[in-house]
């Protein structure tokens, strides 16, 4: 999960690179903190000699990955290559850890909401539902959603669809930003659905030399991950990587 130490890490490598050329990031992560993310496109932007930089897909960069992705000024895909919506999701604990769309959350107070103005007889079983919300937490709900939007929004503005406007981008981009095309938070978004969005897309042949390479780099990194650390920064000459917490007692 991408998180705001892990911008300090990046930062901490890209010091000592020289990136006069420019920067390929290759990224493969569920997601995380949008706010990390943010910093993460700032840092590559800044530390790249041609201000901007290139991002390689070889699996999955999901929710706040994808935020990276926004930043760039490419987006190398394969055919398998994912992405994902960018709409927030929140974690509350009932019996068992559930995973919430903040954005179904909000939508379903607010359909609540609307069904009990309009009833003109019993609002007892709307009070009633309606008493589960918490009317302070709708409204930080609907902050982390303008935020995700803000975030998505501003980096495409000042990066690969520069020249649109923010509602054109708001448009274009719709399927990132709600949950309602591709029904939950997990399902992927393709290439070609990307590219339809406007996103600049360099699309790899997945039986290419090429991709071969990067695939078998991401399959060495993944195992790394996997059994030895729970996250690795990897350049050409140094690798960095998080020990994995280890399980209390």
């Amino acid at each position: 999960m991408i998180e705001d130490a892990d911008a300090d890490m990046l930062e901490g490598f890209l010091q000592n690179m020289d990136l006069s050329k420019g920067l390929a990031l290759m990224i493969n992560s569920p997601g995380g903190s949008g706010l990390a993310a943010e910093r993460i496109i700032n840092i590559c932007r800044n530390y790249s000699g041609t201000k901007d930089y290139w991002v390689i897909v070889p699996n999955k960069a999901k929710s706040a990955a994808t935020m990276i992705c926004f930043g760039a000024s490419k987006i190398y895909m394969g055919a398998t290559s994912e992405l994902g919506p960018v709409d927030p999701q929140i974690n509350i604990p009932d019996n068992i850890l559930k995973r919430f769309s903040v954005y179904k959350l909000v939508e379903g107070y607010r359909e609540l909401f609307e069904k009990a103005l309009k009833e003109e007889g019993n609002l007892q079983p709307y009070l009633q539902q309606l008493a589960k919300y918490d009317e302070r937490e709708i409204r930080e709900f609907q902050s982390a959603i303008d935020l995700s939007n803000d975030i998505a929004i501003r980096t495409l503005e000042t990066g690969m669809l520069s020249g649109l406007s923010k509602e054109q981008i708001q448009e274009q981009i719709n399927i990132f930003l709600t949950p309602e095309t591709k029904k939950i938070h997990g399902r992927p978004i393709y290439m070609n659905e990307a590219e339809s969005c406007g996103l600049k897309i360099e699309k790899m042949d997945i039986n290419g030399n090429l991709w071969e390479l990067i695939y078998e780099l991401y399959i060495r990194l993944n195992n790394f991950v996997s059994t030895r650390v729970s996250k690795c920064v990897e350049s050409k000459k140094d690798s960095f990587g998080t020990a994995i917490p280890k399980k209390e007692d």
